[in-house]
């Protein structure tokens, strides 16, 4: 590659774990010169083994090591315990190993950065959802007011406002667009967990229209996280 990085690309504020001091070494050997490998990284910018192990997991080594494990594994020999350097004198091999699918791919950008430069992961589980019958967002948006509605998505944003009532926001991401959904005080006693637990949500309810406004009133919420492995995202809580 051209030794571009990622972090600079996607904010260093959003790799989780990373130090403002470590980003602010790192764009500044960045702007003397390209960085050549994770080596060279690390000696330049002054990088111990937990700053790179960061760097690689959010995938923002990729253009220097190759796929997240690769890199995962060059942050290890970049920075060799000093003990076991003078005991053996040598540098590490990386060895080759096996690449990551898209699926673990997406996972792991979520985990590191809550967002992905790969495809959606809900573009991944589309087949599947279609056989749930859950609707992607861009679909939902043709509906009338009124109509029977199931969607499917990943919680970005759960919001309680004081003077809502015990009402309950939501915000639902897919690989087409996003959903707003209204959970009543009800619905919310009834199945708080699906609804402050889950990462990937369904929700089947009715579709409301009114001019530009459009939302799904939620009559119940389905828990599917389990079809992103587990997969934790950066939803934002505001209570």
């Amino acid at each position: 590659g051209d030794g571009s990085m990622a972090p600079v690309r996607l904010g260093m504020s959003l790799i989780r774990g990373m130090r403002e001091e470590t980003a602010r070494r790192i764009e500044a050997a960045r702007a003397v010169k390209l960085f050549r490998d994770v080596a060279d990284l690390a000696n330049r910018a002054q990088l111990d083994r937990h700053d790179l192990q960061v760097l690689a997991a959010a995938n923002a080594l990729k253009p220097l090591a190759g796929d997240r494990r690769q890199a995962l594994w060059a942050a290890v020999a970049a920075v060799p315990e000093k003990d076991l350097l003078r005991a053996t004198g040598r540098e590490e091999e990386a060895p080759t190993l096996v690449a990551p699918t898209e699926g673990q791919d997406l996972i792991a950008d979520y985990r590191s950065t809550g967002l992905t430069l790969g495809r959606h992961p809900l573009a991944l589980l589309r087949k599947k959802l279609l056989a749930m019958r859950l609707m992607p967002a861009e679909a939902l948006m043709r509906y009338r007011d009124g109509q029977l509605a199931r969607a499917c998505g990943i919680v970005t944003v759960r919001q309680r406002p004081g003077t809502a009532n015990g009402v309950m926001f939501m915000t639902l991401e897919d690989e087409t667009g996003s959903v707003n959904v209204i959970v009543w005080q009800s619905v919310l006693e009834r199945q708080r967990r699906e609804a402050l637990g889950s990462s990937l949500l369904a929700v089947y309810g009715v579709w409301q229209r009114q001019g530009d406004v459009k939302h799904l009133v939620a009559q119940r919420l389905v828990d599917v996280s389990h079809l992103l492995g587990e997969m934790p995202t950066a939803s934002r809580n505001f209570h």
